[in-house]
């Protein structure tokens, strides 16, 4: 069993007065872990959204309905909460009515879930994502050492707990988990009935990871308007299967300002939408996959220890770039991605004399380890 680092965030949290939402993709371990910590705790009512009887349960559920189902029980969980009509207002009145217990929702459907629960819910909850496996967590289960030395079969592969708990058997399982999992809730909750051209959108921006992403250019690759592109990539990052970095623009009449940059939670779904799983001494995009493999690592970082940072990449129109940046209470920090150790790339001289960057720094596989939070 894998230790989660949101674990001790959700732990710090209980009895503080506020329900507990856990949102993120499917097949990230939410429902694992909560019965991990939770399942055989006394005083734990677990309910399941997907049962007909728990369904039927909150049908016109009352105040005091609600309170002879909870009894003495001081935890109440609903996994696949989204499955329950008008669920944000009916746990209102828990969080209203039975301010001893504490509610802890979580649901495969990620954004129908906080869709939901938003307005009934305002002031009464605290959200936490949860994404697939981090290399921080992995270190922790399996050695420093040992992980590191996985960092080339990771890139390729991904962190989707099934992947890494399945050694052997990782092509299979991700081409299960983008056919039967990926798309089901872009479809259902954006009432799409075009699956193939979300596939023909996610595996053009499957190839242009690092690279900026205009929506005039996907609309022509994909045959579909710009509008229509622009949602499916709206839901797509709901979903957590995608997520867009900013251009970072302040003062230099050069800088590009209004471009986007798109990277996905995880390579092993990348690879597996271009179905390329040589390995990385074979491979042409061993940049980009190290790009997206860190970014992503540092948003799992921030996430888990709410951190507060703006992040963005730069880029002027000479085409001087940094590939990261993040600004935290108006000090800015400038990094660039190197697979090769041996680069001699620096950040650009105009930019940290500009903004006065606090940190402008090379990550390489010989530091990124402190970058993202592993020790």
């Amino acid at each position: 069993m894998i230790k989660r680092e949101l674990e001790k965030v959700i732990s710090d949290q209980i009895g503080k007065g506020k329900a507990l939402v856990i949102l993120g993709p499917r097949q990230v371990g939410k429902t694992t872990m909560l019965k991990k910590m939770f399942y055989h705790k006394p005083g734990t009512l677990w309910l399941d959204g997907d049962e007909t009887q728990t369904q039927a349960a909150f049908d016109n559920i009352s105040a005091e309905r609600l309170k002879a189902i909870i009894g003495d029980n001081k935890i109440l969980i609903i996994d696949e909460a989204q499955n329950i009509e008008d669920l944000g207002k009916k746990l209102k009145l828990v969080t209203d009515l039975i301010k001893d217990v504490q509610l802890i929702v979580s649901g495969s459907s990620a954004f129908e879930l906080a869709n939901r629960l938003n307005e009934p819910l305002t002031g009464r909850k605290w959200e936490y994502k949860m994404y697939p496996i981090s290399y921080k967590e992995m270190t922790a289960h399996n050695g420093l050492l040992n992980e590191s030395g996985m960092l080339n079969h990771r890139l390729v592969f991904g962190y989707y707990p099934e992947v890494v708990c399945s050694p052997g058997r990782e092509k299979k399982i991700l081409n299960e988990l983008l056919n039967s999992y990926l798309y089901k809730d872009v479809l259902k909750w954006g009432r799409l009935n075009k699956a193939d051209k979300i596939v023909k959108l996610l595996t053009a921006l499957a190839f242009q990871v690092g690279n900026e992403v205009s929506y005039t250019e996907l609309s022509k690759m994909v045959e579909l308007d710009k509008i229509t592109v622009e949602k499916y990539i709206q839901l797509l990052e709901q979903a957590f299967v995608i997520f867009r970095l900013g251009a970072f623009s302040r003062n230099l009449r050069k800088e590009l300002s209004k471009s986007k940059k798109i990277y996905f939670y995880d390579n092993g779904i990348r690879n597996s939408l271009i179905n390329n799983f040589s390995e990385i001494g074979l491979r042409q995009d061993t940049g980009a996959l190290w790009e997206n493999f860190l970014i992503s690592e540092r948003k799992k970082y921030i996430e888990y220890n709410e951190i507060w940072v703006n992040q963005f990449f730069w880029r002027t129109y000479d085409k001087q770039e940094i590939d990261y940046i993040e600004e935290a209470d108006g000090l800015i920090s400038a990094y660039e991605f190197k697979w090769n150790s041996m680069s001699k790339k620096k950040i650009p001289e105009i930019f940290i004399q500009e903004y006065k960057a606090k940190n402008a720094e090379i990550i390489t596989p010989e530091n990124f380890e402190t970058f993202i939070g592993a020790y």
